[in-house]
């Protein structure tokens, strides 16, 4: 379906075509149309799909069409999980707007409050916010909800996965009653349709997309390797097949840290982001990504939230994630708006319930493959591994695991190392520890 067809103003369908789409998606073509008319809406989509352009093109054409907003007012307002997506989906309130008189602004934590205050007080038609640092904002008076008319609550799976559900429902009381709701999730889980239920009023519900799919346009490729030749193999990978630019994600901050460590060592323009670095040293990782400037950009899952770069060609699990459904949102930040892009994952034989459960999610088999020169010493199993038995004698220490592989050193690439990659023979959520906050202290994203 045509933008031109969906009753959107004529400035921000140009605003859409100076970008270079003509087309809406699936999400943006059912979606603009229920938010037009006022309706509450639940959808589910995968990150890529244009969701974001999908709520934030009929949010600017309803605002438009009312009153100027006041000082220290906001009119519309957007919670995101992580600083990343807020700035995402500011970005685009921004572009889409661009030929609009609407005011908008962005806060989240991590950075001074004071700037935001001041750009609160002449208000905002649309405000983009996590939810910690709007409730700071809140409670010195910086911002007020009276006027505000809607409501977005944008990966609200990820929110409640984070723990924000407290300071959610906190929010979802001082907003005015009368309002109209849109929440986005990946997945309608039973979490997120309990909070649905006591937040939308019949609400049109659209689901994009099977759940837990990955999408068709991408090449998911699963290599064996042995975890002391991971970072060898990532690094043999990037030099013969002469990638340009590729997402990593590692399972720690510290494996993150490590990993860029190494790549820089030799040769590989590398950054990192993950919880531990400041807002700034994120905002500059991601921007020197976006503009080509970085070829490799190593994540968490957590700060990888918001990450939407077009035409991303290759996204690299360096470690499986612990949870299966993280698999997808992985992946989908590849193969987007048709365009093609390959998964890969570097499995070691530790992995193999990952593999496993990844497999029983999206209900497919993946087949195993090895790269000359870096077979592995222990395939990965095609079978769970068994749970061995608790020991009897509980007073008797397991033995001390002697490998230190966590810090292994890049091995040098061999400059005749084969392409030949031949197939591998077979071979023989849970809840995040928090810390308990201290009075006053609130997280903030």
């Amino acid at each position: 379906m045509s933008f031109n067809d969906l009753g959107l103003d004529a400035a921000l369908v140009r605003a859409v075509q100076e970008k270079g789409y003509t087309q809406a998606s699936p999400i943006q073509a059912q979606a603009i149309p229920a938010i037009l008319k006022g309706s509450d809406l639940m959808a589910a989509a995968q990150t890529g799909t244009g969701k974001t352009a999908g709520f934030t093109l009929p949010l600017l054409h309803r605002l438009n069409l009312g009153k100027p907003v006041c000082s220290n007012r906001v009119r519309a307002l957007v919670l995101t999980p992580t600083r990343e997506l807020a700035a995402q989906v500011h970005d685009s309130v921004q572009t889409y707007g661009q030929h609009l008189r609407l005011h908008s602004a962005v806060v989240f934590g991590g950075v001074k409050i004071n700037p935001q205050m001041m750009r609160l007080r002449r208000g905002a038609d649309i405000l983009v916010a996590t939810p910690g640092r709007l409730l700071d904002l809140y409670e010195q008076n910086a911002i007020q909800f009276n006027d505000l008319e809607i409501l977005v609550l944008d990966e609200a799976d990820r929110m409640l996965d984070m723990g924000f559900i407290t300071d959610i429902r906190k929010i979802l009381a001082l907003l005015p009653k009368q309002r109209q709701n849109l929440l986005f999730s990946a997945t309608f889980s039973e979490e997120i349709r309990s909070l649905a239920k006591g937040l939308l009023k019949s609400p049109v519900e659209i689901n994009v997309s099977p759940k837990n799919s990955t999408a068709t346009a991408v090449e998911q490729i699963i290599y064996e390797v042995d975890k002391a030749k991971k970072t060898s193999l990532l690094a043999h990978l990037i030099k013969e097949q002469q990638w340009e630019q590729a997402l990593v994600f590692s399972k720690t901050k510290h494996g993150a840290d490590r990993l860029v460590r190494q790549l820089t060592s030799i040769g590989v323009v590398a950054a990192v982001i993950h919880g531990n670095k400041s807002q700034n040293q994120r905002t500059e990782a991601l921007a020197g990504f976006k503009q080509g400037k970085v070829q490799i950009l190593v994540a968490t899952d957590i700060a990888a939230r918001g990450i939407d770069i077009d035409q991303l060609p290759q996204v690299v699990n360096f470690d499986l994630p612990q949870v299966a459904e993280d698999y997808v949102h992985r992946i989908g930040r590849t193969g987007r708006a048709g365009a093609k892009g390959q998964a890969i994952s570097l499995v070691c034989a530790d992995e193999a319930k990952q593999l496993i459960d990844i497999e029983k999610l999206i209900k497919r088999k993946f087949q195993r493959q090895q790269v000359d020169g870096f077979e592995p010493e222990h395939n990965v199993p095609h079978t769970a591994p068994k749970q061995k038995p608790a020991p009897h004698n509980h007073s008797a220490s397991p033995k001390a695991n002697k490998s230190k592989v966590a810090g292994a050193k890049v091995l040098p690439i061999k400059p005749k190392a084969s392409k030949n990659i031949k197939a591998a023979e077979p071979g023989n959520r849970a809840k995040s520890n928090r810390r308990p906050r201290s009075s006053g202290q609130r997280k903030t994203a």
